[in-house]
């Protein structure tokens, strides 16, 4: 970018999107560059689910715990959580209230805060500590201090949902919005824990011999249209298009030890990733 100074002392910038209009096609393609910067590049985001391990209590969330806190001292972390069962019954009372998509997914944030704060109390002798988007400039320095940020996975819209193709549901939900922190920062590696030991193509629950999926693209799930997925649809679509975090992996947290094999590299799970190289300089 340059800048020149006319007759009268005014400056003008020099830019290829002065004058241009920023929904135009060309001019959009045009701005694809992989000159994009982690903000920390280093950490190591996991992202716990609600209803699959939160509201299953002591039993699946302690084990659970007690890894966070042992891989704590190698990696740095970043722990996200989803609703679970408290966010659904909020949805069924907001849609019997006439609640418009904006205000359903307004409220969702409140009810993850619940679970949010239960892990942080759980984390809190460790070092976890309560992490809001506020606070997103001294990431860097609790994660230095050997923190453990944990923070909720609320709607990145808020009341700005965009309204979805089908159905009265924010299709933006706590997987997606861990998703966008974690491409925003940067992050090594993204960690779906959920409750199943990966991705199949039939449920595994009524179909025991169902195909395990070790490995696809973020295309390909997409395009195969599956009857359920342990994951939102609309991240798919964001791995896709993911600049640094092209890569997601989903594991089992009823198998804690699943987690530290993810990190380490091992073959565990389900890895989704993009099609499209578009990675960071």
């Amino acid at each position: 970018m340059t800048s020149s100074t006319t007759e009268d002392g005014r400056v003008h910038v020099e830019s290829g999107l002065m004058r241009e209009s920023l929904v135009s096609k060309s001019l959009n393609e045009a701005t694809e560059s992989g000159r994009v910067r982690p903000m920390v590049p280093d950490v190591k985001f996991i992202a716990i689910g609600g209803q699959s391990i939160m509201d299953r209590g002591a039993s699946a969330v302690l084990p659970l715990v007690d890894m966070i806190v042992e891989l704590n001292q190698t990696y740095k972390l970043i722990i996200g959580v989803g609703g679970g069962a408290r966010a659904r019954h909020t949805f069924s009372i907001g849609l019997d209230l006439g609640l418009p998509i904006g205000g359903l997914a307004r409220i969702m944030g409140g009810v993850e805060e619940q679970n949010r704060d239960m892990l942080q109390f759980l984390l809190a002798p460790h070092g976890g500590i309560t992490f809001v988007k506020d606070h997103l400039q001294d990431l860097q320095m609790f994660l230095k201090g050997n923190l453990i940020p944990v923070c909720i996975g609320q709607p990145p819209y808020h009341f700005y949902e965009p309204p979805p193709e089908h159905g009265a549901l924010p299709e933006n939900g706590s997987d997606t919005g861990l998703f966008l922190m974690a491409e925003l920062m940067g992050a090594d590696q993204m960690i779906y824990v959920k409750d199943v030991d990966g991705l199949y193509r039939e449920d595994p629950d009524v179909n025991p011999d169902a195909e395990f999926i070790a490995e696809a693209t973020a295309a390909d799930v997409t395009s195969w249209e599956l009857a359920d997925l342990p994951l939102e649809r609309n991240l798919l679509e964001c791995v896709e298009n993911a600049r640094l975090v092209q890569t997601i992996h989903l594991v089992n947290g009823l198998k804690p030890e699943t987690i530290k094999m993810a990190l380490e590299g091992q073959p565990v799970g389900t890895k989704i990733r993009s099609s499209r190289n578009r990675g960071a300089a």
